[in-house]
């Protein structure tokens, strides 16, 4: 088909907005300089061309106005395809500028680049030539309701003629065209035949291929795993690998090597589990070595995460049902539509959903599409059939290496009996988050958030308001139509739940008002932590201990745990009666309705078991005590000065415990791996903190512990300085050290925060100034991007600048110059609550206070250099570091106290010498 030029509305002005001004293009390339007022008043006049409004209309402290973000049209166009969300990126993935870091375009420029990018984008649609008449029925829906592209879009787009692809009309049911997952008879047993060290590492050597560098390091790690691989010789007595392997060593094939070798062997699944998504999908990208064939890894690798992370296509439909009433909703919808399309699995949490896309549509529209809340049909969803959730878990059934995450893995566990094919295999990478990850996932909160979680699942969508939310009644009504007793078991779980939070619970229990038993309780325990706490902290969270309780606390518990008998009851009992239907009514259920039952049963028996039995245990320690194994209290939740929830909470004070118990012993091999599993001491009580951390400790064959040092020349290429001529609470001063070290690096650096109130404090002072110089500041808690966008954007701007908290440390993975300075504000010790203290008290005192800190500057400075020719500064802002915490740093490095000034200039020097190198 020969292309014509691009349609129009390319030739809308062109708006790039700075920190202090704006630049304006207009379509005959004239230029203007504008101050934010006078960019607002174009801009609500003349509908331009930009990228990602959310994050303009930000800059200009304005409400969104009417545009044609570029990020919308590439959405459209490249469907679950990957691009920086910046008018540099957009034009990277189009080729139109070279790939790789970038350095920072001028505004001028990047007018210019975001015409050219909507050109390209424009006639690239010219020739689609792949669902073109579901696309441009999809088109045509968001055209009808006001989509700025519409018009472009439509020309663009060849009009369907209805000849050729099997429909009369386009349509935009998307759902209609995904193929469908079917039943396969149940996997036998995997084997349990060794692997040995000799192949071990003749099958890392075959995975890095014959032209790779020799990495005897590498080979050493993968071969002390293989005791992890090797038959039980006991029940409950898992052979476990503790395995501490340095940057660089490249750890992740080398797990890949013996978990491969062994699912291949035994024909049985290898589940690999980590904490992040990121690396998630980055062990998947390593497992191409693996598995070259496209269609052989497919079939043997999958990507298991929990259910809230898929599109749900039943949400997606009732959507598109609602665009009548709903217009605003019909951009959001075409684009996820266009998505569905594309997607490999429908994973919208660190999949191939652009991270950029519920920053420009919105969570509820975006994310809000999965089953947040366990709220499926299961088999009477008439998408059952092509749903993303049930492929990926029969699929997980029969691969060989599934790709899990911390907090999957303890749901799946602790389902025991209920889950078929539990592995006998795990590697758990990233496994110095092991234990928060199993402190979450065995947890129990009574909070005013949990609970009214609890009400929305069995009720519903309540106060008249358009809302997916299916209740209990609806999801299975039609199991107990013939059950007299069931339907009354029903109506009184819908009676009794009306006892739990419903909307407005914040309000109500604010204004003394407290509207059911459940919101009295949150109320008297709200009271009870503003009137302990011992200081307001300036809106942020407060907690108190439970004893000595108030007595207006234990009234309302009563009248709680009263209310949540009636509920559970009659909850158990249902359960109990729909389990019994699939032995009595065996002969006449069809496949999919029993698997229904199943799910439904284990369903209302595992809130009914689990979480009613939790909160009712935890309301009657409220008249005696804690037991010794767990540590209470009470806590009001708040952000920026707004309450976001309140209650009771429970935690383990030694959560590896239950992981030992349901995890650990269960399986037969155990790997644990990390570059941070010690936290670098050198002490007795490094290795017994790491199996502390990690269960090893509950368990009673002892833990193999594998140290594998970095490669790397840390003293060569890094300096670590501490200054000590700041006062660390000056925001002024510590502003000013910010400024002038990231000036000094001429961008690539990562500002650390303790607190999100430090981290905001700083960017206002010091945004202006790198702007002036070039530099473009990113900020977690203050740009309107998630967290992953944000490090997406600082790997990919080579002198871009990043401030965070603990996330950003954590997610950051930025080889080369685009990282080579990273500014902590103070010393990252524990924050000093309530389970904290409780645990410092169970596990050691102030040596388990300093490991946790040693372990989160290992972490940190263990981001800085990722490549053997990386080089980078790390600098501390806190003259009172401890000198016994210095052994966080690689042996061999040395940590220098030095002013501000002599900080600066050391770092000036030294990545300057980097880069006439890299040069």
């Amino acid at each position: 088909m020969a292309l014509v030029s691009p349609p129009v509305r390319t030739d809308r002005p062109v708006l790039v907005v700075g920190l202090k001004d704006a630049v304006w293009r207009y379509a005959d390339g004239t230029l203007r300089r504008l101050s934010h007022a006078e960019a607002v008043r174009h801009a609500r006049s003349e509908t331009p061309l930009l990228c990602h409004l959310p994050a303009v209309c930000r800059r200009l402290k304005t409400e969104r106005f009417p545009a044609f973000d570029i990020l919308e049209l590439y959405a459209f166009v490249r469907p679950a395809s990957f691009c920086l969300p910046t008018p540099t990126g957009v034009a990277q993935a189009l080729g139109l500028l070279p790939p790789g870091p970038a350095h920072p375009l001028q505004p001028e420029r990047q007018a210019e680049i975001l015409r050219a990018c909507a050109r390209a984008l424009l006639r690239e649609l010219q020739t689609l030539d792949r669902k073109r008449w579901r696309t441009r029925g999809i088109a045509e829906t968001m055209a009808r309701h006001g989509w700025a592209w519409g018009e472009a879009v439509l020309m663009a787009l060849p009009a369907f003629d209805g000849h050729g692809e099997g429909r009369a009309t386009p349509g935009v049911g998307v759902w209609e065209d995904l193929p469908e997952w079917s039943e396969t008879a149940p996997q036998p047993q995997a084997d349990s035949i060794p692997v040995t060290s000799t192949e071990t590492r003749d099958r890392l050597r075959h995975l890095l291929g014959t032209d790779s560098e020799d990495r005897p390091s590498q080979a050493d790690y993968a071969s002390a795993l293989v005791p992890a691989f090797a038959p039980r010789d006991n029940e409950d007595e898992p052979h476990v690998v503790l395995a501490e392997a340095g940057t660089g060593v490249g750890k992740t094939l080398g797990y890949i090597a013996p978990s491969g070798l062994w699912a291949e062997k035994n024909r049985g699944p290898v589940w690999i589990s980590t904490f992040t998504r990121h690396l998630q999908h980055q062990i998947d990208g390593e497992l191409d070595r693996l598995y070259a064939n496209p269609a052989l890894k497919a079939e043997k690798v999958v990507i298991r995460k929990g259910r809230e992370n898929y599109l749900c296509l039943l949400n997606l439909a009732e959507l598109a049902g609602e665009l009548g009433q709903r217009p605003l909703d019909a951009i959001a919808f075409g684009l996820m539509a266009r998505w569905a399309m594309a997607t490999r699995d429908g994973d919208m949490a660190g999949g191939d959903l652009p991270g950029w896309l519920p920053d420009i549509l919105g969570q509820a529209r975006t994310m809000g599409l999965a089953d947040r809340r366990g709220e499926c049909v299961y088999s009477a969803c008439p998408h059952y059939g092509r749903c993303f959730i049930e492929k990926s878990v029969r699929r997980a059934r029969k691969a060989e290496i599934v790709i899990a995450n911390h907090a999957l893995v303890m749901i799946q566990a602790a389902l025991g009996p209920e889950e078929q094919n539990l592995p006998t295999r795990y590697v758990f990478d990233e496994g110095h988050h092991l234990f928060s990850a199993v402190d979450s996932a065995f947890a129990a909160h009574l909070s005013g958030q949990e609970a009214t979680d609890l009400r929305r699942w069995l009720i519903g969508g309540e106060g008249g308001r358009r809302s997916r939310a299916r209740g209990l009644r609806r999801r299975i009504e039609d199991l107990v139509l013939d059950d007299a007793r069931g339907l009354e078991l029903l109506d009184a779980i819908m009676s009794a739940a009306r006892a739990l939070p419903g909307d407005g619970w914040h309000q109500r229990i604010a204004d003394g008002l407290p509207g059911n038993q459940s919101e009295a309780f949150l109320a008297t325990v709200r009271g009870q932590v503003l009137a302990r706490a011992p200081e307001d902290r300036a809106g942020y969270s407060l907690e108190c201990a439970t004893q000595p309780v108030d007595p207006r606390v234990i009234e309302t518990a009563e009248a709680l745990d009263l209310a949540l008998k009636h509920l559970q009851v009659p909850m158990r009992e249902l359960a109990q009666r729909l389990a019994k239907r699939l032995d009595t009514d065996a002969d006449v259920l069809d496949p999919t309705t029993r698997l229904r039952i199943e799910a439904m049963a284990r369903g209302i028996a595992r809130r009914a078991e689990n979480e009613l039995t939790a909160w009712r245990e935890m309301l009657a320690s409220l008249k005696s005590e804690t037991p010794p194994d767990f540590v209470d209290w009470f806590a009001l939740e708040r952000s920026d000065g707004r309450e976001l929830d309140v209650g009771l909470f429970r935690h383990w004070r030694d959560p590896m415990r239950p992981f030992a118990e349901v995890v650990a012993r269960p399986a037969h091999g155990i790997v644990v791996t990390s570059a941070t599993l010690t936290d670098g001491s050198g002490t007795a009580e490094s290795w017994g903190g790491a199996e502390a951390r990690t269960g090893a400790r509950h368990l009673p064959k002892p833990a193999f512990r594998v140290r594998v040092p970095s490669p790397f020349d840390y003293p060569a290429q890094t300096r670590v300085m501490i200054v000590n001529d700041l006062a660390r609470d000056d925001m002024e001063q510590i502003a000013a050290a910010y400024r002038s070290l990231f000036l000094a690096a001429k961008g690539g650096a990562l500002g650390l925060f303790t607190a999100i109130s430090r981290l905001r404090a700083v960017h206002r002072r010091i945004a202006p100034a790198l702007e002036s110089a070039g530099i473009d500041l990113l900020a977690q808690h203050v740009d309107a991007m998630n967290t992953a966008t944000l490090i997406d954007i600082f790997r990919g701007e080579e002198d871009a600048c990043l401030l965070g908290t603990d996330a950003v440390r954590d997610g950051v993975d930025v080889p080369g110059r685009a990282l080579r300075l990273m500014v902590f504000d103070r010393v990252p010790w524990p924050r000093p609550d309530i389970l904290h203290k409780a645990r410092k008290e169970h596990f050691g005192g102030t040596e388990y206070e300093d490991q946790l800190t040693r372990l989160k500057l290992k972490q940190a400075f263990g981001r800085l250099i990722r490549r053997a020719d990386d080089r980078g500064v790390f600098v501390l802002l806190d003259k009172a570091m401890p000198s016994r915490l210095l052994t966080a740093f690689p042996e061999g490095v040395a940590v220098e106290r030095v002013g501000l000034k002599q900080a600066i200039e050391v770092t000036a020097d030294f990545l300057q010498h980097r880069a006439e190198n890299h040069t």
